[in-house]
């Protein structure tokens, strides 16, 4: 079990990046997804959530309305799409999975996830 994330760089206050996270080795179906990020001196928080099915989705309050998470099960591969990139955005963002027999449920604590990937790491310049 793989999680893979990409799409991270550096971009001005205001623009869009969209990461994405490449699963490999099991059913990703059967799998509840998340976001979250890391910011330096911080501890890691909830960024976005989707339930295994995609049609359940949870997002912090801090990234709502900016950010969209969406999910492609044959492709085997979950999105974040930035939008209006803030300066506090700056963040290691990590990918995250667990299986679930739940279809609508979605996890927004660190511990809820079994699956890690390495993180992409987006800076938000002012």
């Amino acid at each position: 079990v793989q999680l893979q994330a990409s799409g991270g760089g550096l971009v001005q206050a205001g623009g869009s990046l969209r990461l994405s996270c490449v699963s490999s080795g099991w059913s990703f179906n059967t799998y509840a997804s998340g976001w979250f990020r890391q910011a330096p001196g911080k501890e890691r928080e909830f960024v976005a959530a989707m339930s295994k099915n995609g049609g359940s989705t949870l997002y912090s309050d801090s990234v709502k309305g900016r950010f969209t998470m969406s999910r492609d099960n044959a492709g085997k591969t979950v999105y974040l799409q930035l939008d209006s990139l803030k300066p506090e955005d700056t963040a290691i963002y990590y990918c995250a999975a667990l299986p679930t027999f739940s279809t609508i449920r979605t996890y927004s604590r660190p511990n809820d996830y079994q699956y890690w990937g390495k993180g992409t790491l987006v800076t938000v310049s002012s």
